[in-house]
């Protein structure tokens, strides 16, 4: 099945909602025509170039032998262009070639990356990460070195971080980093689940790796960040000796076939004349998990960007299917003959659904994104940092919903299709196979409940978060205000999930700090609560916005907002029951667990 771009949706989201193309006052003047260009010239290439590597790299994928991970040839052919077509360097700074375009801008693109073929695009996602922790915690002769051809994509980037004995809890990390004495260090030890750790597409591949110094105090507090490239590089920039750093195998996953995930060995001595890679400490020592942590938010926002891309990948096969197969008789359709199953209420119930999904889904990513942007790019300090606070606090929405959306639009897809959507051949299958890593990938979805609940919704005593909703409330005034019948019950149904929420804020806030355990215990039916609201208010927002205007789709997307408002923020009072009243069911289960 082909997949086009859905450039229009995108720009909705970006326009509409995210008011990029009203911004100057808060991330500086923006070239629209040129955002547009863009977006129409990635969505070429996206539908074009990468969309047929995704099915080859599904039958073929990565393969290893003797350290060497070899890709489809396909694989590198595209990459190569894409590299030349200067698609890496989108939001890269500019002093190293890069085009320093807004964040909306490049998770816009990088949906359609992701869409046309996930084990694609997860390596330049790792890559951008790189540059971002370079940028921000490496010396100028380490960005002299290595910036320019990770900008470009020539050169890759990976991280860093699972061991076999330390997974989410790094405390147990025990790759050692010993000072050599000339600003470098000899890194040893072996990592595991390392996206594109090894790979044939660029010449070299630079690892961000976090290890222990010799006298490094116990626990996270005693971790640092390293740099430590595949292939040495000499003072003129050119290639060198190969480092003492190898993939010792891949892992055969469940989807995802062609982005290889290796075991990486570091310092025995299979390469060189000394044991131990070499590495370069980024930032200061024993502060490696604060800098690893400006991969890890980008990674975040950007791995939400693949929910959202494996959710409009899913629902356009969907909905080409269920235009073309034909089964039963449908209500107004002839009788004797069969219907396509489109027409069929529950069958439209579920391509809704995924539509809706995908759609608010999009916003709270873009949202993110414009967020991160204006902390970047203000001129107000005050401006910078209250929006630092709310990237802060959508981050984990965005990486968490919309994951769990890619997996649940994709399953929905597979049910559209029927038995078909259980073969192989139609391809429905690969799509909930290739979702299935994203709510585990960059910290599993739980884990970012808990980040929301204990660290990001208590800064400022939750001021980050009642701003949103008193955002959330004037967007519901609105809808009601237009007293539309387009909108059906739409307000009220977005009051009620913003009354849930407010409820449910409170009482986290409140419980937290007497009674922890019964607030972990809702973080991830707090952590959806809030991101349906989020993804409702900001679809209401970016209907009534096209309607004022008059655009030929408004009624699309007023459909889409009220199916949305109708149909699952219904959930969102029993959500908040489940945080304030539910937590004695999580907590007092030693009798069933224990057995």
């Amino acid at each position: 099945m082909t997949y086009i771009a859905p450039v229009e949706d995108i720009r909705f989201v970006l326009g509409a909602i995210a008011d990029l193309d009203d911004a100057a006052g808060e991330i500086g003047d923006i070239d629209i025509e040129l955002v547009d260009a863009i977006l129409d010239e990635a969505g070429k290439f996206a539908a074009e170039q990468i969309a047929p590597l995704n099915r080859l790299g599904d039958a073929n994928g990565a393969t290893a032998k003797d350290g060497v991970v070899t890709l489809p040839p396909e694989w590198k052919t595209v990459y190569d262009q894409w590299v030349e077509a200067g698609w890496g360097a989108l939001a890269g700074p500019e002093d190293f070639g890069g085009q320093n375009l807004p964040t909306a801008v490049a998770v816009a693109v990088s949906e359609m990356w992701n869409a046309a073929a996930l084990s694609f695009a997860v390596n330049p996602l790792l890559t951008a990460g790189a540059v971002e922790a370079l940028t921000t915690h490496g010396s100028e002769t380490l960005k002299a070195r290595y910036l320019e051809k990770l900008v470009s994509g020539e050169w890759t980037g990976t991280m860093n971080l699972t061991e076999p004995q330390a997974g989410s809890d790094l405390s147990a990390l025990r790759t050692r980093a010993e000072p050599v004495g000339d600003g470098t260090y000899r890194i040893f030890g072996q990592k595991i689940f390392i996206t594109y750790g090894e790979h044939d597409l660029a010449e070299n591949i630079c690892h961000l790796v976090l290890a222990r110094l010799p006298d490094a105090p116990p626990g996270t507090r005693g971790i640092s960040l390293f740099l430590v490239p595949k292939v040495l590089v000499n003072d003129d920039g050119s290639l060198g000796a190969r480092n003492d750093v190898y993939c010792n195998g891949v892992e055969h996953k469940l989807g995802i076939h062609a982005s290889p995930t290796c075991t990486m060995i570091y310092g025995d001595g299979k390469f060189g004349d000394t044991p131990g890679a070499l590495g370069w400490l980024l930032g200061e020592e024993n502060d490696g998990l604060a800098c690893m942590f400006t991969m890890m938010n980008n990674a975040r926002l950007n791995v939400g960007i693949q929910g959202v891309a494996i959710a409009e990948r899913a629902h356009q096969q969907a909905l080409a299917y269920a235009r073309e197969r034909r089964q039963g008789w449908a209500p107004g359709h002839d009788k004797g003959t069969m219907a396509p199953i489109i027409e069929h209420p529950d069958i439209r119930r579920d391509l809704m659904t995924m539509k809706a999904l995908t759609a608010a889904s999009r916003a709270i990513c873009l949202m993110t994104a414009k967020a991160i942007d204006v902390s970047h790019r203000a001129s107000d300090p005050d401006m910078r940092d209250a929006a630092d606070r709310r990237a802060g606090l959508l981050t984990p929405l965005a990486k968490s919903y919309s994951t769990d959306i890619g997996n649940e639009v994709a399953s929905i897809g597979i049910q559209v299709h029927g038995g078909m959507g259980f073969i192989e051949e139609t391809g429905a299958a690969q799509h909930l196979r290739d979702a299935r890593i994203l709510p585990i990938y960059e910290g599993t979805n739980g884990i970012q409940g808990i980040d929301l609940v204990t660290r990001k919704l208590p800064i400022e005593d939750g001021e980050t978060a009642r701003a949103l909703i008193a955002e959330f409330r004037g967007i519901a005034e609105s809808v009601r205000a237009v007293n539309a019948p387009e909108y059906g019950h739409g307000a009220d149904r977005l009051t009620a999930a913003i009354d849930a929420l407010e409820a449910a804020t409170k009482w986290v806030l409140d419980a937290l700090p007497s009674d922890m355990p019964s607030a972990l215990a809702g973080a991830t039916a707090y952590q959806r609560l809030f991101a349906i609201t989020a993804g409702g208010a900001w679809l209401a927002k970016g209907a009534l916005k096209q309607g004022q205007a008059g655009a030929p789709n408004a009624a699309s997307h007023v459909a889409t907002a009220r199916f949305f408002l109708e149909h699952r923020l219904t959930e969102a009072p029993g959500l908040a029951l489940a945080v304030t009243q539910g937590a004695a069911a999580v907590l007092n289960t030693d009798t069933v667990l224990a057995n």
